[in-house]
């Protein structure tokens, strides 16, 4: 019989470790030592002085971090429930190194991986996935974010060769790329190819000033004339189905990384709360401070459950676009709160860099917008309960 009065871990309350095998867990546990040895001590910096340690993305091919749940030519083919952990592991530092892994896999080497010739497969995906090679995902433009069919870069043909023009925005890894893969429309509908940043005619402009995601690389890239051969175009991406697809792998790995950044903020609530004293006493005795924390508590838990079940159906039987955006829609929202909640319980000290809050709270307003906006994603979820489109 189980001991019911068996201590219970705060930040795994409801013992969800429990439901991981023994290899996911080993992952959880390598990402996790790695995160807190090699990026948690200069995150606060990188943050406030907008820099992101491009070095890093060796180290992360290392890991097998770097598409890890794709199979073949390098890459560790793990479970999408590996995949999710690692996600929520270096959110948990900084939404920056998340964003940089979740680019590189789902939006940089996955459209390779599922739409590229084996030629484009062998050339691109070993040295990306051993961070040799930095990727980037230019889909998004400043007039056509979500209505992506309304973009106006082109791709016609010139001869044997494309010649690409356009720009596109907010770009994750633009500025340090090594190849963009670029959705442009041609005559026959949209298509996508695969551009090295070092092609004439192409680059990119950092956006500045970003109070948000500031330990990462945004930027617009920008394709004047940049011709490209026919070899460069990835042969089975036809129309917007293609990069929707890819856009919903990375949604996936937002869902379990939120919870990341949900679980630092419950963490240093909980332990300033506990060294805090007001009044003679640690301000967590308090009842309406327990009650802020088990507010938060609950909700964390809920969010990774609800990861963990999608990582599972994904796993099992691949998992509907719908059921993506619930994940986003529901995990990304509470993780702000959690981040506004345990704000208010560290008093002005939640304010500055010394605790991860503020900055977690900056960047999760970030992620609440991009790769799908919260109000997209709530039609989404609204035509699959009703059926009917609500998008015009």
């Amino acid at each position: 019989m189980k001991d019911l009065a068996r201590p219970l871990a705060p930040e795994d309350l409801l013992e969800i470790s429990s439901l991981l095998s023994l290899e996911e867990a080993a992952i959880r546990d390598s990402v996790r030592r790695y995160a807190e040895r090699e990026l948690a001590p200069g995150i606060a910096e990188h943050f406030e002085a907008g820099t992101f340690p491009k070095e890093i993305s060796r180290s992360l091919g290392d890991l097998g971090l770097l598409g890890m749940h794709l199979e073949g030519y390098g890459c560790a083919g793990l479970n999408a429930v590996s995949y999710g952990l690692a996600c929520l592991e270096l959110e948990a530092i900084d939404s920056g190194f998340r964003s940089f892994v979740s680019v590189q896999g789902s939006l940089a080497m996955f459209p390779i991986w599922k739409y590229g010739s084996e030629d484009q497969k062998e050339e691109w995906l070993p040295k990306m996935a051993a961070g040799e090679a930095i990727g980037c995902f230019g889909l998004t433009e400043t007039d056509a974010g979500s209505d992506p069919s309304g973009m106006r870069t082109t791709a016609k043909r010139s001869g044997p060769d494309w010649v690409l023009n356009g720009s596109k925005m907010w770009i994750t890894n633009g500025g340090i790329a090594d190849v963009a893969i670029v959705w442009a429309k041609t005559e026959d509908g949209l298509k996508g190819f695969i551009v090295p940043t070092d092609t004439p005619g192409f680059s990119t402009t950092d956006v500045a000033k970003k109070l948000s995601l500031r330990a990462s690389v945004t930027s617009e890239l920008i394709m004047d004339d940049c011709r490209i051969p026919e070899s460069l175009r990835l042969p089975d991406a036809k129309g917007l189905r293609a990069p929707l697809s890819c856009l919903n792998e990375a949604r996936f790995g937002i869902i379990w990384g939120v919870m990341g950044a949900a679980r630092s903020c419950f963490t240093t609530a909980l332990d300033y709360t506990g060294s805090r004293r007001q009044f003679d006493k640690p301000i967590a005795s308090f009842q309406l401070t327990q009650e802020r924390l088990v507010q938060i508590a609950v909700e964390l838990h809920k969010g990774t459950l609800l990861a963990l079940h999608l990582g599972r159906v994904k796993d099992e039987s691949g998992l509907p676009p719908a059921m993506v955006s619930f994940g986003k829609l529901n995990n990304v929202a509470e993780a702000l709160k959690i981040a506004r909640s345990a704000r208010g319980l560290l008093g002005a000290n939640g304010i500055t860099l010394e605790y991860p809050i503020l900055r977690h709270m900056n960047n999760l307003e970030s992620v609440y917008t991009y790769e799908g906006t919260n109000e997209i994603h709530t039609l989404i979820v609204g035509e699959a309960l009703t059926g009917i489109p609500a998008y015009r």
